[in-house]
C-alpha cells in the first residue's frame, strides 16, 4: 500500500491549506461569536475556488475527483472550524452523494449544480423524537400516489435544521416492518406545510445550526423519491461516506488541536524552561500525535478503495468509532497542557474541546459503532430491541 500522495492531490491539499490559512480564520471567530452558518457569498468563494462537490461528477458542476480528494479538502476546512467546513462536508460527503447515486435523473440535474455552485444547501433528516439510534422506528410517513407523494411527520437534530435549501428526508413508505418501509424523499424548504422549530443551543457546533422539522401534508412530485421503501440498505450505505467525512472533521480539529498544543509548548516557559523540556509533557504530545496518525490512517483506508463505489460498513465504523473518541481525548489533553489558556474563551482550545465532543453523537453513537464493527467481525447482526 503506497501511503504517499500523487502530485496532483498534494497540489489540492496545498491549495486548500493556503486558501484556509488565509481566508478563514476571521470568519471562523465570527460565526463561533454570532452562531450564524457560513453565507452564501462565502459558498460562492468556496465554490470558485472548486471546494464543493470534488468527488461531484462534472456532469453536475463538480470535480469529478474521488471520495479520497474530497477528505483532503475538508480535513484542511475542518482544521479552522467545523463551522467554516460544513458547506464542503454536505457538498461532498453528506445527503448529496445520495442522490447523486440514487435519485431521479431529474432530481440529480436541479438538486445538485446549485449546490456545487454554492447558490444552494442540501441537509439530511434522519433521526426524530423517538428514533434517534434505533432508526428503524421513526414514524414519518410518505404516501405515494399515482401523481405525487405527501409527507406527514416531524424530525429533530437536523444539521442544517431551517437554513439549508432542501432535505433528504428519511421517511416509512410502506407497513412493512422496520427497515423494510423505510426510504427516503427530497423536500424542498419552501415548499407548503414544511416549518421548523426554534434554533437548538448546543454545546459546540456554534455556526452549525439545527432544529426540528415540521411535515404537515407536504406534497412533492413522483421524481423526489429517491430510495423507495425496501432500500434502507443503500441508504446506509451512502451514509457511510458521511461516517468518513464525521470521522475527518475530527481529524481536523484533533490535528489543530495538536499543532496548537505543540506551539504553546514550546513558546510557554515554567521553572526557566520550556514546557515542551518537561517529560510528562513530551508523553501527551507523542500520544496525541499517534492517535491522530491513527485516525488518519483508518479515515484514508476507509475511502481510497472506495471510488467510485462507497466505503464499506466496516471500514467506515472504525475510522468514525476511533477518530470520535481520538479527537476527545487529543482537545482535552491539550487543554490541560495549556493550562488556563486553553481553558480561556480568548483563545481556541475550548471550543475545539466542546466541538470534539458532539461528532461522536451525531451520524451515530460511539458505542453504535462498536454494535457495528462486532457484528461486522462476527459476521451477523445483534438485535437491540427486546423481544
Amino acid at each position: 500500500m503506497n501511503f504517499e500522495l500523487t502530485e496532483e492531490q498534494q497540489r489540492l491539499r496545498e491549495a486548500t491549506r493556503r486558501f484556509v490559512q488565509k481566508e478563514l480564520p476571521d470568519l471562523a471567530r465570527h460565526l463561533e461569536e454570532t452562531d450564524q452558518p457560513v453565507s452564501e457569498a462565502w459558498r460562492r468563494r468556496y465554490a470558485e475556488m472548486g471546494f464543493l462537490g470534488v468527488n461531484i461528477a462534472p456532469s453536475y458542476g463538480g470535480l469529478g475527483l474521488g471520495d479520497f480528494e474530497a477528505i483532503l479538502v475538508l480535513e484542511e476546512f475542518a482544521k479552522i472550524s467545523p463551522a467554516v467546513a460544513f458547506p464542503v462536508f454536505e457538498s461532498s460527503v453528506g445527503p448529496i452523494r445520495a442522490i447523486e447515486h440514487f435519485g431521479h435523473p431529474n432530481l440529480r440535474a436541479r438538486v445538485i449544480p446549485p449546490v456545487c455552485r454554492g447558490e444552494a444547501v442540501v441537509a439530511v433528516a434522519m433521526s426524530e423524537p423517538d428514533a434517534g439510534t434505533a432508526l428503524t422506528d421513526l414514524k414519518t410517513r410518505a404516501d405515494i400516489s399515482a401523481s405525487r407523494i405527501v409527507l406527514q411527520g416531524q424530525k429533530r437534530w437536523c444539521s442544517g435544521g431551517s437554513h439549508a435549501d432542501g432535505y433528504l428526508v428519511y421517511c416509512r413508505l410502506s407497513s412493512a416492518p422496520g427497515a423494510a418501509g423505510i426510504g427516503a424523499v427530497y423536500v424542498d424548504k419552501d415548499r407548503p406545510g414544511v416549518s421548523f422549530g426554534n434554533p437548538e443551543r448546543l454545546m459546540g457546533f456554534r455556526g452549525i445550526p439545527s432544529a426540528d422539522i415540521f411535515l404537515d401534508h407536504v406534497e412533492v412530485p413522483l421524481d423526489h423519491l429517491v430510495v423507495p421503501a425496501g432500500g434502507f440498505k443503500n441508504l446506509m450505505r451512502a451514509f457511510d461516506l458521511e461516517r468518513c467525512g464525521n470521522a475527518t472533521m475530527c481529524l481536523g480539529i484533533a490535528e489543530a488541536a495538536l499543532q496548537q498544543a505543540l506551539s504553546y509548548t514550546q513558546e510557554r516557559r515554567q521553572f526557566g524552561k520550556p514546557l515542551v523540556d518537561f517529560q510528562a509533557v513530551q508523553l501527551k504530545l507523542a500520544e496525541m500525535a499517534m492517535q491522530v496518525e491513527a485516525a488518519r490512517l483508518l479515515i484514508y483506508r476507509g475511502v481510497q478503495p472506495a471510488s467510485p463505489s462507497l466505503p464499506s460498513a466496516y471500514d467506515s465504523s472504525l475510522a468514525k468509532c476511533f477518530a470520535n473518541e481520538m479527537v476527545r481525548q487529543v482537545c482535552g489533553n491539550a487543554l490541560q497542557v495549556m493550562g488556563g489558556y486553553g481553558y480561556s474563551k480568548q483563545y481556541s482550545m475550548e471550543q475545539r474541546l466542546r466541538d470534539a465532543w458532539g461528532w461522536g453523537i451525531a451520524g451515530g453513537a460511539i458505542d453504535i459503532q462498536k454494535v457495528n464493527i462486532a457484528a461486522e467481525i462476527v459476521g451477523r447482526r445483534f438485535p437491540q430491541r427486546a423481544t
